[in-house]
């Protein structure tokens, strides 16, 4: 009879273990990880690809960018080695210009000088001298007031100075000078204007202070404030002493001695030179709003050609070679404003990239004089036929265009602070393994 208890059934059959697949023994010798088998997910791969592609257009811009203006600091730097007038003599002194942007501080254009314009003039060896304007006038003001100073010199006014009156800054220098010796700088000078409502305001500049009179125009009869006047006459007079208010706030702009409707009517005075110093209208790229942030990135990532443009312009300043405005006057063109004047085209793209309130005029408050300030910004550049014929403007020669072209810039001048840190670590780690010659020593040594 067969046993009715059945036997145990064998246990299932485990899986064999697959062996590790072999690791790279260069990885394992020196401690890292081995690599992964599969490419990350679709969400890593875009991270780093725009992440990988942001940082090296950023980097290569930089370093294009340091490349620019080494090549143009080096193209003018010959100029500081060359020596001075009997050991004497003053420098070269240029004029920069700056005000602040529409819809912006001061502290824009600075920077902007600052990292594109100054290492070439410092490279060259020359001086210069700031006229910076918060307030829109404020170089207008400045330009015509130099030229006037000049004109006095030539036409006396009928006023005469008081005797006791004390000397300026520049006539203790300059008669200091005059004493030891120290001869002026004779030669081409120079201007640098930096950004479109800089030359505006330049160029309106120069037409007041040589077409304009010499006398400043009356002031405008204030209106009366009835508010105050019946204010004071309710309350009783006391007899405590006025106190004398101090102004607040910048001093006040002085007011344009002429306007531009008075140009054809004014007379240029006798000795006026047949050219100006010459001037070097500065781009100075500068647009605001969250619209416009596409724009505003696009030069971000091609401030390398914007740094060329500029060390072109600045390296014309500093080698002093200069021409005349173009002129483009048409068949039909009867009067002087339907010449088409190169001073007008300069830096004209800069307009489109101006706050809308720059052209909107504002109306005054009930209560308030009107702002009686000239709208230098917003009006049209007009210009005078004889003050626009003596105008220079500096232009590179082909020639010293392609000779700094030529000059190649070492590496390590643009290289940044990680690789400069890995080129010094290599050199100092060389060093080490490199034998010293040793030179025997001879008879006359030892004894």
């Amino acid at each position: 009879m067969a046993d009715s208890t059945s036997s145990p059934s064998p246990a299932p059959a485990q899986p064999t273990p697959k062996a590790p697949k072999p690791r790279n023994q260069a990885l394992r010798m020196l401690g890292l990880p081995a690599l992964p088998s599969k490419l990350p997910s679709r969400n890593w791969m875009i991270f780093w690809t725009v992440t990988t592609t942001v940082t090296a257009t950023i980097i290569y811009d930089k370093r294009e960018k340091k490349r620019a203006i080494a090549r143009w600091s080096h193209a003018v730097e010959h100029l500081a080695k060359e020596p001075l007038h009997n050991g004497l003599g003053q420098v070269r002194k240029l004029t920069i210009y700056l005000s602040s942007p529409p819809g912006d501080g001061l502290r824009f254009s600075q920077d902007h000088y600052t990292e594109y314009v100054k290492p070439i003039l410092a490279a060259s060896g020359l001086d210069w001298e700031f006229v910076q304007g918060r307030r829109e006038g404020d170089v207008r003001a400045v330009v015509a007031e130099k030229i006037r100073k000049i004109r006095r010199g030539w036409e006396p006014s009928s006023e005469e100075e008081a005797p006791t009156k004390e000397p300026t800054k520049e006539e203790i220098v300059e008669r200091f000078r005059k004493e030891r010796g120290i001869e002026d700088y004779d030669g081409v000078r120079g201007d640098v204007v930096v950004g479109r409502h800089t030359w505006k305001e330049y160029v309106r500049g120069l037409h007041e202070g040589w077409l304009g009179p010499l006398a400043p125009p009356p002031e405008p009869a204030p209106l009366p404030n009835i508010d105050a006047q019946l204010s004071s006459e309710e309350k009783p007079a006391e007899d405590k002493p006025a106190e004398e208010e101090k102004p607040k706030g910048p001093p006040p702009q002085p007011r344009p001695y002429n306007t531009t409707n008075d140009y054809p009517a004014e007379p240029l005075p006798l000795l006026t030179p047949g050219e100006f110093a010459p001037a070097a209208p500065i781009r100075e790229p500068h647009i605001l709003g969250f619209l416009n942030t596409p724009t505003r990135m696009m030069r971000f990532f091609n401030r390398r050609a914007l740094a060329d443009d500029i060390g072109r312009e600045v390296a014309a300043v500093c080698l002093s070679t200069y021409r005349e405005f173009r002129q483009e006057a048409s068949a039909d063109a009867e009067t002087a404003d339907q010449i088409q004047y190169e001073q007008r085209k300069e830096l004209a793209w800069e307009e489109k990239d101006w706050l809308k309130s720059v052209w909107k005029e504002d109306e005054p408050k009930e209560g308030e004089q009107p702002d009686t300030t000239e709208r230098i910004r917003a009006s049209p550049m007009i210009l005078d036929p004889r003050i626009a014929g003596r105008m220079r403007r500096f232009e590179l020669l082909p020639e010293d265009e392609a000779r700094a072209r030529q000059i190649v810039v070492p590496e390590e001048e643009i290289e940044g602070w990680t690789k400069g840190k890995f080129r010094k670590l290599y050199r100092w780690g060389a060093s080490k393994f490199q034998k010293q010659q040793t030179v025997p020593l001879t008879d006359a040594d030892v004894e």
